[in-house]
């Protein structure tokens, strides 16, 4: 009410750069000619009406006892010298920027003799736009607009033809392949918006979109601040002349003259008869709830667009394809990178991995027909900080909800995945509160929609409510974090006891094969060494059975006496005939155990190995005879 500014973010930075000193933040603005005003604080005093509801109450409200915490303040004729207020100007010109720093007592005459010297453009020749207030004039003193202490102009040149270029061709092709940034001020409501367009879009695409922010037709668009070299709507943004990277546009209402009853007629007499009742011109259709392309039966937006993804799609996948392209298509490359496939697979990648690796998923419900969505899209959705902070946090999965089949498979969905609440929810919504934008969560049981945003939002409301539902999401991520680190520890626990029993078990098992083994072994060699006695005892009693008979003492024949010694000490001793062969002593000897094949039989005097004897040869023959001690000596 003091100063007039109405523009709340313009009030918080004068209070910011004042260190929120009331007074002093309303002693700067404020025209010097409308008075004192007086601070009871320190004396200071600054321009304007007294303010206080009467001057009973003023007087009441600055005695010392008042507990208020800013003081009523009351005139004064003393004048205290005010500081000059400086004033940062960037000024765009077709690919430059120039920064101009002025006090608050200058003029815009000034601003743009400092450009002359910059831009080398006469001053005369210059347009400087703009101006929040509108146009102004060259000897308009600054402190009279109210600005605030940053201000974005440009600057237009129509008398001045453009820059000529031998690569004009392939300057415009590059400039085909740009993004401009249109800063469209609605003159009416006295809004920005900045929308984003490729260089191959057309002037006529650019009303259109217009069309559907500010709902004027594109017949009753009043534009101010296109280029002259933008003659027709069918020109490329490349090839309109329009400023890169960012062209401010002015668009409001064209007013319909005023008909008589009698123009009525004239005009009217052979197809319509306009009604006299009101004064509005009947070519407005709008007024009436129709568009340009409803009239002729069909919506407008259907003839300006096409759709964002095909009705009745079999396969989630090649929709989410086609909405990816088509979004690029409209709003440029700079998008959140839309997860391609379906909504369960995006639950399955956002929620069911390591808690470490596991974000939110955001789900984006677009919606053609809502006047929002461009805005939406364009300036909350390809915002570099919205989009960088999505791509770090967040899954982000797409669907389109203009055409009625695609809404009720996506209601099925939700029902399906978050409850029949959530999806009335949604079923309520109405068209003008689309675009909607879903933070969900994943719990253990369930999944948690946190936050249902609607289009209706700034970049930095949509930051806020994304990073405090990342705050929710991080501290249920650490409890995740937690329990599952608990839970590996206690199944690495359980799997080194698994392991170490494990191979308590494949060593009892090698001990008790080898134990098994070592007995079938010694099965084996008993069963062998049973085998061989017999085979020995068989050839023993074999041999003893074909003995010849032992002779007797008084045989009237040749007698040898042998007495053998074996290796443990015993003797045994029998007699031959003479004319018997050795190998009957042989036989005899192993009778009793000790084969010749293991044994060796040994004389004394001389020492010879008697098994080396011919064994056909008699015992008279091989010294024998009549009597010999022999003794048995295992061979080696």
């Amino acid at each position: 009410a003091c100063t007039g500014i109405e523009n709340i973010d313009e009030a918080i930075t004068l209070l910011e750069q004042n260190n929120w000193d009331l007074v002093a933040a309303i002693n700067g603005v404020i025209p010097q000619e409308n008075g004192i005003l007086q601070s009871e604080y320190g004396g200071e005093t600054l321009q304007g009406p007294a303010y206080g509801p009467t001057s009973h109450s003023t007087a009441a409200s600055s005695t010392p006892s008042s507990s208020s915490a800013f003081r009523h303040v009351v005139p004064s004729r003393q004048i205290v010298e005010r500081q000059p207020r400086m004033l940062d100007f960037r000024v765009e010109y077709r690919d430059r920027n120039v920064d101009v720093v002025l006090e608050d007592s200058s003029t815009v005459g000034e601003i743009k003799h400092i450009l002359e010297n910059e831009l080398q453009i006469p001053a005369s020749k210059m347009l400087l736009k703009g101006w929040k207030t509108g146009d102004v004039d060259d000897s308009t003193v600054l402190k009279t607009l109210h600005l605030p202490k940053n201000n974005s102009l440009y600057v237009l040149t129509p008398d001045l033809p453009p820059p000529s270029s031998s690569s004009h061709s392939g300057a415009l092709q590059e400039s085909l392949n740009q993004n401009f940034m249109l800063i469209v001020t609605h003159r009416e409501v006295q809004r920005e918006y900045n929308l984003n367009f490729s260089g191959s879009s057309t002037i006529q695409e650019v009303k259109r979109n217009v069309y559907d922010l500010t709902s004027i037709p594109v017949r009753h668009q009043l534009w101010e601040g296109w280029p002259p070299s933008a003659t027709d709507d069918s020109m490329t943004l490349a090839a309109s002349g329009v400023t890169f990277p960012c062209h401010r546009l002015t668009v409001g209402r064209r007013t319909s003259p005023v008909q008589t009853r009698e123009q009525s007629e004239e005009q009217c007499t052979d197809v319509h008869m306009v009604s006299d009742s009101d004064g509005d011109d009947f070519e407005d259709a709008t007024e009436f709830g129709v568009d340009d392309g409803e009239m002729f039966g069909v919506a407008s937006s259907a003839l300006r667009k096409s759709p964002m993804m095909p009705e009745n799609a079999e396969n989630e996948g090649d929709a989410l394809l086609q909405f990816t392209a088509e979004f690029s298509s409209r709003y440029g490359d700079c998008h959140p990178v839309y997860f391609i496939g379906s909504l369960e697979a995006a639950f399955q990648e956002a929620f069911y991995g390591k808690a470490r690796d596991r974000k939110l998923l955001a789900i984006y419900l677009h919606h053609d027909d809502s006047v929002l969505t461009n805005v939406f899209c364009s300036q909350m959705l390809c915002a570099e900080s919205i989009v960088s902070y999505l791509s770090q946090n967040f899954i982000t999965w797409a669907w389109d909800m203009t055409k009625e089949a695609n809404r009720a498979r996506f209601l099925t969905m939700c029902t399906r995945h978050f409850g029949s609440v959530v999806a009335q929810t949604i079923r309520t919504q109405k068209t003008d509160q689309f675009p909607l934008f879903l933070i969900i969560m994943g719990k253990r049981s369930s999944n948690e929609v946190l936050n249902v945003i609607q289009g209706n939002t700034t970049v930095d409301e949509l930051m806020m409510r994304l990073m405090a539902a990342m705050e929710i999401f991080s501290a249920q991520q650490q409890e995740d974090i937690k329990d599952e680190d608990e839970r590996e520890a206690r199944e690495n626990v359980k799997r080194e006891q698994d392991e170490a029993y494990r191979i308590s078990l494949e060593a009892d098992r090698a001990k008790r094969e080898a134990q098994e083994r070592e007995i079938a072994e010694q099965f084996r060699l008993e069963q062998i060494r049973k085998e061989q006695e017999e085979e020995r005892e068989a050839i023993r009693l074999s041999l003893e059975q074909s003995l010849p008979p032992e002779p007797k003492e008084e045989s009237t024949e040749s007698v040898s006496k042998l007495r053998i010694r074996t290796p443990s000490g015993e003797f045994f001793e029998r007699r031959f005939l003479a004319s018997s062969k050795l190998q009957v002593v042989f036989d005899f000897v192993a009778s009793k155990g000790y084969p010749w094949e293991e044994y060796k039989l040994l004389g004394t005097f001389p020492r010879r190995d008697v098994t080396q004897l011919d064994p056909n040869k008699s015992l008279l023959e091989v010294k024998l005879y009549p009597q010999e001690t022999l003794f048995l000596e295992a061979k080696e």
